[in-house]
């Protein structure tokens, strides 16, 4: 199996980024024009992690977007459900508690983080409604959720330019840097099948986060979202 469908196989999935996982980051910064380091920096400032807080980040791959947190002097804990991207993150960074996990019933304790944190990742769980509940039911009463996601871009000339470069620039210059292209034109799919900033709100209110907000980045190419869980 080289593509998931968009209808988000737990299995497929999975495999799909075992596949890539070696070349994943370099791949990422490439195909993203080199926003995703910005981007990654943005996340940071978000979650605004803090000594010996503990913060849960999900679907961290090879846990490039981990290491922020734990520069700061918090426990940060990678998880992923993709054996091959954890397996390629311990490698590089042996001294963090990489965790088997999948994001619709996390193997955490209730109230146990001060942040949680998701970045690119919710829009390939299975339901992304249970996985909102359950980063809220991990999360400690006070705590925050910031997801950082693809969404709509804000200026409709900007938003039809970018649905080209997805669906028609991106697999040839996947197939030049990947070596599986074909997960980078199911990741394009399920970009443009993603709800957009309101709608994603909505959502984290429905699941119980509190004092909901978004913001913007690269003309809402990408937008933060941030919650709160109430005390």
């Amino acid at each position: 199996m080289t593509r998931a469908s968009l209808d988000k196989q737990p299995h497929e999935v999975a495999t799909m980024f075992d596949d890539v996982a070696a070349n994943y980051d370099r791949t990422n910064d490439v195909l993203s024009l080199g926003q995703s380091r910005l981007w990654r920096k943005e996340v940071a400032k978000a979650v605004d992690a803090r000594p010996a807080q503990k913060v849960l980040d999900l679907a961290a791959g090879t846990a490039t977007s981990s290491l922020p947190f734990a520069a700061t002097g918090a426990y940060v804990v990678p998880c992923d459900f993709s054996l091959g991207m954890l397996k390629v993150g311990k490698g590089r960074h042996p001294h963090l508690p990489f965790t088997a996990g999948d994001a619709t019933k996390l193997p955490f304790k209730d109230d146990t983080f001060d942040a949680v944190t998701i970045s690119f990742g919710l829009r390939n769980v299975q339901d992304t409604d249970t996985a909102l509940r359950e980063l809220f039911r991990v999360t400690r009463p006070g705590g925050r959720v910031v997801i950082c996601e693809f969404s709509q871009p804000t200026w409709k000339p900007f938003r039809t330019v970018y649905s080209e470069y997805l669906m028609r620039a991106l697999p040839p210059v996947a197939t030049a840097v990947s070596s599986n292209p074909d997960a980078y034109v199911y990741l394009a799919e399920s970009i443009r099948a993603w709800p957009d900033q309101p709608a994603l709100a909505a959502r984290l209110q429905q699941a119980g986060w509190s004092k909901v907000a978004w913001r913007n980045l690269t003309g809402g190419v990408v937008a933060l979202h941030r919650g709160y869980k109430p005390q």
